[in-house]
């Protein structure tokens, strides 16, 4: 075998790199995103590749960390949850997202495995994502893809905006969900009691009293009665 005969077979056998806008299948795109170890985002929604762009500390990464605050601290005072941030979530053979964040539960209190390699492989109760250049895409396609899985909750921060969408899934479609008096009150998780105003000016100590007073509530206490009642 020739040199060149040699190179141009082991040319044949590279994994080609993922681009915006392939159209893939799930396992595809998931073998691909394995040997791109530099790739720190990308999504493939309805068969078609998205690739992440750089983000931003005042648009995407401190938010991110507020709302992710948020469900650290329900997790505390709820057992038997699971929070995450970032991690595949593979829905069908032909999306696996990375939500910027979940909550989601354990499977000893009644919610789905992980796969033995450590993915999300089905739809978590309450996925966030942080929208700073995306809200197209999330109020979009992933909306669609999220209600069609019956993810229960989706919010979606338009940081630049200054808003909260939160829905809800009713008879297998979204719905807004209401603040009461300023405060988000997640339906799928009592308790979960986050304040509008605190989320956006990122007032920390505002939220821990908003989602203290959630967790002392009566609809809390039985939440956590229920998740105990089920482990095995």
């Amino acid at each position: 075998m020739t040199m060149h005969t040699a190179s141009r077979k082991l040319n044949s056998l590279e994994i080609p790199p993922l681009e915006n806008g392939d159209h893939l299948t799930q396992a595809e795109f998931h073998r691909r995103y394995c040997e791109m170890p530099e790739v720190k985002k990308a999504e493939l929604i309805d068969g078609v590749v998205f690739m992440g762009s750089p983000v931003s500390t005042e648009f995407h990464s401190e938010p991110h960390e507020d709302l992710g605050f948020c469900f650290s601290f329900y997790k505390c005072a709820t057992p038997g949850l699971r929070t995450g941030g970032n991690g595949t979530v593979i829905l069908d053979d032909k999306n696996e997202v990375q939500p910027d964040l979940i909550l989601m539960k354990r499977v000893e209190v009644g919610g789905e495995d992980l796969s033995p390699k450590g993915y999300v492989v089905t739809a978590p109760e309450l996925v966030a994502e942080i929208a700073a250049t995306t809200s197209s895409i999330d109020l979009g396609r992933k909306k669609v893809l999220y209600q069609k899985h019956r993810v229960k909750e989706y919010v979606v921060w338009r940081v630049r905006q200054e808003t909260i969408d939160w829905f809800v899934l009713r008879a297998g479609k979204f719905q807004p969900l209401k603040p009461v008096e300023g405060v988000y009150r997640s339906r799928v998780f009592p308790g979960l009691w986050i304040g509008i105003d605190d989320l956006l000016a990122g007032n920390l100590p505002g939220l821990q009293r908003t989602l203290q007073q959630g967790i002392d509530s009566p609809e809390h206490a039985a939440f956590v009665a229920k998740l105990e009642a089920q482990r095995p």
